[in-house]
C-alpha cells in the first residue's frame, strides 16, 4: 500500500513503492501546476485587435475570411502554423503533429474553432494532405497574405515557424489572446522548446518510456 492510494502491482518492492510515491507526489504537483497555468492563460486580458480580416484559401479552392472561421461552437479560434511554403517541402515534424491532429480534429472542432494555416498554395497543400490521408484537418493557405509574418510564423527571410496562435471574437472585433511563445523563450541546453506539447501527444508518450524523449531525433515522413 502506498502513501497516496491502496493499489500495488505484482512483486513490487518497498524500495520501488517508496520511489514511486515520491514521483507521484511530483506528478500531483505538476497536475496542479498545469491547472494553474491553464487558469492564468484563460485569465489573460485581450491582446491586440486583429485589424485585417485575412483571406485564406481552402484546399477545396474556396476563399474564407478569418472572421468566417468562427462558429457557434466557441468564441475562440486556434490556428496552427504549418511550416510549408510554395515550392518548399513540408516540415516532417509538423507533418507528424498533424498526423495526430487529423484524427482528433472532429473532437476539437466540436468545442473549439480550429484551423491549420500554411504559406504553401492551396493546390500544393491539398496534394500533401492527400498523400498523408488527412481528411479532417481544416487546411488553409495563407499565400498572398501577411498572416504568417504578422503572427510570428514567418520571418523577414520567409523562414517558416510552427507557432500556435489563439484568437477570440467579441462584439468589438477579433483579438489575439495567446501564442506559443515558449518557441522564442530561452530553454535549458539541449532542451526542445516544447511549445507545442499541449497539442502534440507524441512527446508525452515518449516521456512515459524507460528511455524518455529521444534526443537529437525528429519525426520522419515514414519509417520504411
Amino acid at each position: 500500500m502506498g502513501k497516496f492510494h491502496d493499489q500495488s502491482f505484482p512483486n513490487e518492492t518497498a524500495e520501488y513503492r517508496s520511489a514511486r510515491d515520491a514521483l507521484l507526489a511530483e506528478e500531483m504537483e505538476l497536475r496542479s501546476q498545469v491547472e494553474k497555468v491553464a487558469a492564468l492563460r484563460r485569465a489573460l486580458p485581450l491582446g491586440g485587435r486583429v485589424d485585417e480580416d485575412y483571406e485564406f484559401k481552402g484546399v477545396d479552392g474556396k476563399s474564407v475570411r478569418m472572421s468566417e472561421l468562427f462558429t457557434d461552437a466557441s468564441s475562440g479560434l486556434l490556428v496552427y502554423s504549418f511550416m510549408y511554403k510554395t515550392g518548399g517541402n513540408a516540415c516532417p515534424a509538423c507533418t507528424s503533429l498533424l498526423d495526430f491532429l487529423d484524427g482528433g480534429a472532429p473532437h476539437i472542432k466540436s468545442k473549439l474553432n480550429f484551423a491549420v494555416v500554411a504559406k504553401a498554395d492551396a493546390g500544393q497543400l491539398k496534394n500533401w494532405a492527400d498523400s498523408r490521408g488527412w481528411s479532417n484537418l481544416p487546411l488553409l493557405s495563407s499565400a498572398g497574405t501577411t498572416y504568417n509574418l504578422d503572427y510570428k510564423a514567418e520571418d523577414g527571410d520567409e523562414n517558416q515557424w510552427p507557432l500556435i496562435n489563439v484568437f477570440k471574437k467579441t462584439n468589438d472585433g477579433i483579438f489575439h489572446t495567446w501564442a506559443s511563445e515558449l518557441f522564442y523563450a530561452n530553454s535549458e541546453d539541449g532542451q526542445h522548446p516544447r511549445h507545442a506539447d499541449q497539442i502534440w501527444p507524441l512527446w508525452n508518450v515518449f516521456d512515459l518510456s524507460p528511455e524518455g524523449r529521444p534526443q537529437d531525433w525528429f519525426p520522419a515522413y515514414s519509417y520504411d
